[in-house]
């Protein structure tokens, strides 16, 4: 939802007791990526900086039109990679058709003190209602699930009703809900599921959720996006060193990384259908279905869900030399 967890897990080379994985927030993980690449000369982030179109000449994408706070600036490249997110501009740009698989609910993301004595379930539901909770150490940060549009109608309760809920299901919150002001102290999350039918034209390559939004369910947006990104160094790496990547070059990014999108998006809708939909369409105690409660208690079914989760069906590793050399 905006804050999955990244997993750094390519380590299958090594021997099993030297394996490891390693979580770190998204945020903390980008401003690592942009510390390690400004080792490279060739290097250049522009931050405060929006796409507002791209530039094409002869039917091909030859660069970006962006706006910054000093005005307005292109860039042109041989290879556009739009890897801007969900609400991918470059992606609104780009013509390329969307092909929207839906999702039921939207979040509300919050920020609550933690005290060491709270529990660490990070998975709460009952009654209508779905709290997700990631400890940040002195701090949680929570999402609660709502069904799909519902906002205007939740904040037609009032705070007070939304606080007495978060209550209900997480009582050790009690204490400490009333740091929820108003409704400036939560964001909404506007949950998306799509694809694109063809993620490339000439020019242009979307990747991550660009070229697949994500559900929350599990976090792995962001694991993907960075599968992508490895895939697309690899399959381009050769066609860069002998001229611009061509469609041909494109499109087989998408077709190496579009059967881990499709597996991964099916095992979020089974979610979404099976207990998101269930729990915030009734008002009454809920029962997950036998397969799902058999999957949380059985160890060796959750190893397996770790690594949908954590590694995801088809982990990819980089194999580009390190042609550039740090300075």
């Amino acid at each position: 939802m905006g804050s999955e967890e990244v997993v750094l897990a390519d380590f299958s080379r090594l021997p099993t007791q030297c394996r490891f994985i390693a979580l770190m927030p998204q945020w903390d993980f980008l401003n690592f990526l942009a510390e390690q690449a400004r080792r490279y000369p060739a290097f250049n982030l522009k931050m405060q900086t929006e796409v507002t179109g791209l530039i094409e000449e002869s039917g091909r994408v030859v660069g970006v039109r962006a706006k910054t706070p000093v005005g307005a600036l292109e860039i042109r490249a041989e290879l556009v990679v739009g890897a801007d997110g969900r609400n991918s501009n470059v992606r609104d740009c780009s013509g390329l058709e969307v092909e929207d698989i839906g999702a039921p609910m939207d979040g509300l993301w919050m920020r609550l003190s933690r005290s060491p004595s709270d529990p660490s379930t990070a998975l709460r539901f009952d009654r209508g209602k779905i709290l997700v909770m990631l400890d940040r150490g002195d701090y949680w940060q929570i999402a609660l699930v709502i069904r799909k549009g519902s906002l205007e109608e939740t904040q037609r309760k009032g705070i007070e009703s939304l606080r007495a809920g978060m209550v209900e299901i997480a009582p050790f919150l009690r204490d400490r809900v009333g740091e929820l002001r108003d409704w400036n102290d939560l964001k909404l999350l506007t949950v998306k599921v799509d694809r694109l039918r063809r993620w490339c034209r000439p020019g242009l390559l979307c990747i991550g959720d660009a070229a697949h939004a994500m559900s929350p369910i599990g976090g792995v947006g962001i694991n993907l996006a960075i599968q992508d990104a490895i895939a697309t160094a690899n399959i381009l790496a050769q066609p860069f060193r002998e001229r611009a990547p061509g469609v041909g070059d494109l499109a087989k990014v998408q077709r190496r990384r579009a059967l881990p999108t499709r597996l991964t998006q099916k095992f979020q809708v089974l979610i979404q259908k099976q207990v998101i939909t269930r729990v915030l369409a009734t008002s009454e105690r809920i029962e997950l279905p036998w397969p799902l409660r058999r999957m949380l208690r059985s160890k060796f079914l959750s190893r397996i869900r770790g690594r949908i989760v954590g590694i995801g069906f088809r982990p990819e590793h980089v194999k580009t030399p390190d042609v550039l050399k740090p300075v």
